[in-house]
């Protein structure tokens, strides 16, 4: 239990040993919550937590710190980030009560009850990953290498001519965003300054590249008028961009069209 003001009062579970440390107390074992009360200083109370005094093994304790002074929240600063179109569609629909309802937000598939659709095949590779009794060993920091490897060969095509000189690169990331966020910070980290987006992108791709330290820049996609992609204006805007520039390009399905 962090306190970040003067606590008052300490109820402790039996047996009474407790760990008790301060920015400027030093982590003393033992030191009785009554002496740190009167240094007026910020204390951490850790509770369930071992002593480490040889002379003072008592087991374990649990300890609650309150404060006779309300306080804000250590979060309450912290501005609300501003609703998600697509999430907050899903949102507004789970709220209407209109029977004949349809969500047209976020791509997935559905039965007609409205309810997530799993594709039986996906099922099959479910059942064929818990047959293989897999060890859930730890992978490296890059991921899987034979997933990797698969992945690429899958997306590029066996007869990929980069592929086949190990022209490209890949590693497995925690989620789309995820990984953009921290390939984003690498670019960053080794001189890049920029990188070109279409647009529009998925929402989360600004903020995601702005807060690694690049600036955005956008080029041709989309053509409002037709509804359709703008393939001479997206050629254009690549011809032109300086050379060496990194370009952010949605392979599978462009979001959020």
């Amino acid at each position: 239990v962090l306190s970040r003001r003067l606590p008052t009062t300490v109820r402790r579970s039996s047996p009474p040993s407790f760990l008790a440390a301060s920015s400027s107390i030093n982590n003393n074992v033992g030191t009785p919550v009554v002496n740190l009360l009167q240094s007026k200083r910020d204390i951490w109370v850790w509770g369930s937590t071992p002593t480490s005094s040889s002379s003072n093994r008592r087991g374990f304790a649990d300890a609650v710190v309150e404060s006779e002074m309300a306080h804000e929240s250590h979060w309450s600063h912290f501005p609300m980030a501003p609703p998600d179109p697509i999430i907050g569609l899903t949102e507004a629909y789970l709220n209407d009560d209109f029977p004949d309802k349809v969500n047209v937000g976020v791509g997935a598939y559905r039965c007609d009850r409205g309810m997530p659709f799993v594709l039986p095949v996906v099922r099959e590779a479910e059942n064929e990953l818990v047959a293989e009794e897999l060890d859930h060993e730890y992978s490296g920091i890059a991921g899987c290498p034979n997933f990797v490897d698969v992945a690429l060969k899958f997306a590029y095509g066996d007869d990929c001519v980069p592929l086949k000189e190990n022209r490209v690169a890949g590693v497995q990331t925690l989620s789309g965003t995820g990984g953009l966020r921290v390939f984003g910070e690498v670019l960053h980290q080794f001189g890049h300054k920029h990188i070109y987006v279409p647009n529009p992108t998925w929402g989360n791709h600004i903020p995601i590249f702005t807060n690694a330290g690049l600036e955005v820049r956008k080029y041709r996609y989309y053509d409002n008028a037709t509804s359709n992609l703008d393939f001479s204006g997206l050629i254009d805007d690549l011809h032109a961009i300086p050379e060496g520039s990194c370009v952010l390009l949605h392979a599978c399905a462009h979001n959020p069209t």
